[in-house]
């Protein structure tokens, strides 16, 4: 099917709550018929009928990449962050150290464009000076983490602490790859007009930070050749973004004396020291082959290379909070990647460093203001729904044994959801911030939220905590907590009101709900047993007929066309399709369940069952520029809007019965060829 080349891609993973009476007084017209095209028909282009009108009528805006239902909503609380924000940042006679203070210094600092504008690169002088007097390789060495440590910087290997995926109750230190900057390893390693625009566009902007801190043309420009050399060689040795999907391939536990040997240049138990780990007997690396060649690396570069590449890294972290000249460099590299038309303006990109940075001291001024205790309720209650719903549904499975199905509904009922905001809150106590320095506001919080994250290491783990801030719009599940998670920002319209039908509800919020749930049993998930661990819970031939289906599915996908000659990559999106089909079908089965869903009464001219396909659609519908499109293509694991608008329904014998699509239209697939999962 062909579609607009400007396409709408969305990165959410799922979405919240119900209004369970249809009754209600309702104040707007939930599904528009102003925003459909009602020439095509549904069963040809399912996308367009549903939002084509849209589409033509909202196009991105200049300081925006996409532009759909989703970006609506997260303009509209960047709108409300902004308000709170600068409401704390006027109050005159708060406390120091009081919530308001210290969320509206935050700001203030951020706001106080003449005095970051005199300072320049100030900021990072002393740091680049630091790097400037490293002598040996050992220097290098402890300079990677004394960045890591002090909040300068990235380095070449990524180190965190969490969970331990075979034993979940255990931290534990986690070592991946890393030493690259461009947004996947395909842009250093491809020669195809994208990348190499890409590359172009990303020595321009190095020669151009290079040069603002004292470089001319030519030593510029020998510096960026000698970090895109290292960076490549990094990219080259990289595990692709579709091979770490496999969980198994990136459980890799060491000792720490075993990987000694693999990185013979690194003394491990000495060099944690120095990242302030102590005590720890073992890591887990999810790459094991990039360490051995960054170890080569390390001795192959010379020092003087590595120094280069070190001053890098200082820049490239620091540069969107400098002075314009490096903002503006940021941007320009920002809109050859993504085809963005102007600037965001300061006060957006300042509420979302504050919210990036103190999300929890932001957001508890958002949840008193926008989230009201009975919202969670009536959340709790949707979810309850949904489990109900999900648990028909895999008892109803008829290619599942009897064995595995108990299995996956012990895991169901194991569940633990998470709405709104934390029950405690972090307090962030240490963390000093001042109106006057924002730069150093930005790396005192770097070090604070290290040093939080390395003192969980011999405790067990905190189960309570959110992985997003309140204001968030978004939702997510984590496989090692087997939970399901819906910051505050997401509860809205298009995906939830509390006025709108039962159809509009659970079309929306429900069928995110259900996602969410379904991504437990999506190829990654179900590897997951209900407690969190990386633990087999499958017959052997229950596993085969599900990776059957999950092969059906990734060839649905790998035919969709985005532009040009670019497919959606089946594989890499599997998980958010699987998460799609569960959940629209899990929400249709709650659905059905309710009065609304039995019934047949229509609401503007459309009945109970279209309203709830059309509520699932105008969630995906928008626009997206093409250079962000072909760069999501290569890194979100999610698919376009228009296919996640499609790629469900087509699945499921109620979206054929709702619109009357029938053999000889562009969408119909044979009942036998429907993929029938969870």
């Amino acid at each position: 099917m062909i579609f607009n080349n400007l396409k709408r891609f969305l990165a959410v993973a799922g979405i919240i709550f119900i209004c369970a009476a249809a009754s209600a007084q309702i104040n707007r017209k939930f599904i528009d018929r102003n925003n459909m095209d009602l020439s095509v028909k549904p069963g040809d282009d399912f996308y367009e009928y549903a939002s084509g009108n849209w589409i033509k009528n909202n196009p991105v805006p200049a300081k925006e990449t996409r532009w759909g239902s989703f970006n609506e909503l997260r303009d509209f609380n960047i709108n409300a962050v902004k308000t709170l924000l600068t409401e704390a940042a006027a109050e005159k006679n708060t406390p120091a150290g009081s919530l308001k203070r210290r969320v509206g210094d935050f700001y203030n600092a951020g706001m106080d464009s003449l005095t970051i504008e005199k300072l320049g690169y100030t900021p990072i002088k002393a740091d680049l000076a630091k790097i400037n007097q490293i002598k040996s390789l050992q220097g290098v060495l402890n300079q990677l983490a004394y960045m890591r440590t002090d909040g300068v910087g990235s380095g070449i290997f990524s180190l965190s602490v969490g969970q331990d995926r075979k034993n979940a109750n255990k931290n534990m230190v986690n070592l991946g790859q890393g030493g690259t900057t461009l947004p996947d390893r395909d842009y250093y390693l491809k020669d195809d007009a994208r990348s190499k625009k890409i590359r172009e566009a990303y020595n321009t902007y190095m020669v151009t930070l290079f040069k603002l801190t004292g470089s001319n043309q030519k030593t510029a420009e020998e510096k960026a050749a000698t970090v895109l050399k290292i960076e490549t060689d990094f990219a080259a040795a990289q595990m692709s973004r579709l091979e770490r999907r496999d969980p198994y391939k990136t459980y890799n536990k060491y000792t720490v004396a075993d990987f000694d040997k693999r990185t013979p240049t690194i003394k491990w138990e000495s060099y944690l020291h120095q990242f302030n780990i102590n005590g720890q007997d073992t890591v887990l690396v999810s790459t094991p082959k990039f360490f051995s060649s960054m170890d080569s690396l390390l001795n192959v570069v010379p020092v003087k290379d590595w120094k280069i590449y070190l001053s890098w890294n200082v820049l490239k972290n620091a540069a969107p909070l400098l002075s314009s000249p490096f903002v503006n460099a940021n941007f320009t590299f920002t809109q050859a990647q993504t085809g963005q038309k102007i600037e965001t303006p300061r006060w957006q990109r300042m509420s979302s460093q504050t919210d990036r940075t103190i999300g929890e001291l932001l957001g508890q001024l958002y949840v008193a203001k926008y989230f009201k205790p009975e919202a969670k309720e009536r959340m709790n209650q949707m979810i309850v729904n949904l489990r109900k719903a999900f648990a028909i549904r895999i008892k109803g499975l008829d290619w599942m044994s009897e064995e595995t199905k108990q299995k996956a509904l012990a895991k169901l009922d194991a569940f633990t959801p998470k709405v709104g905001y934390p029950n405690k809150w972090k307090d962030y106590k240490g963390l000093t911030i001042n109106k006057n320095t924002y730069f150093q506001n930005i790396k005192n919080a770097s070090v604070w939220q290290y040093n939080d994250m390395v003192s969980k290491l011999g405790k067990p783990v905190d189960r309570t905590l959110f992985g997003m801030t309140p204001p968030t719009v978004n939702a997510y599940y984590s496989p090692t907590l087997n939970e399901i998670v819906f910051p505050a920002g997401i509860l809205q319209f298009p995906f939830f009101d509390p006025n709108a039908d039962d159809a509009v509800n659970y079309g929306g919020i429900g069928a995110v709900i259900g996602h969410e749930m379904s991504h437990g049993f999506d190829d990654t998930g179900s590897q997951y047993d209900a407690k969190g661990n990386l633990k087999n819970w499958w017959t052997p031939g229950d596993r085969k007929k599900f990776e059957e289906k999950t092969k059906a599915i990734g060839e649905q996908f790998d035919a969709y066309t985005v532009l040009d000659t670019i497919h959606v990559q089946g594989k890499l999106t599997m998980g958010e399709n699987i998460g799609d089909l569960g959940g629209l079908n899990a929400a249709y089965t709650a659905f059905k369940l309710t009065k609304e869903g039995q019934s047949t009464t229509k609401i503007d001219g459309f009945t109970p069952d279209q309203r709830f396909f059309l509520a699932w659609a105008q969630v995906w519908r928008g626009n997206i520029l093409p250079e962000i499109a072909a760069q999501m293509i290569k890194t979100d694991p999610h698919s376009p809007g228009p296919y996640r608008t499609i790629g469900a329904p087509v699945n499921m014998d109620a979206w054929y019965k709702a619109f009357d699509v029938k053999p000889g239209d562009k969408l119909y697939k044979k009942p036998e060829d429907r993929i029938r999962m969870w």
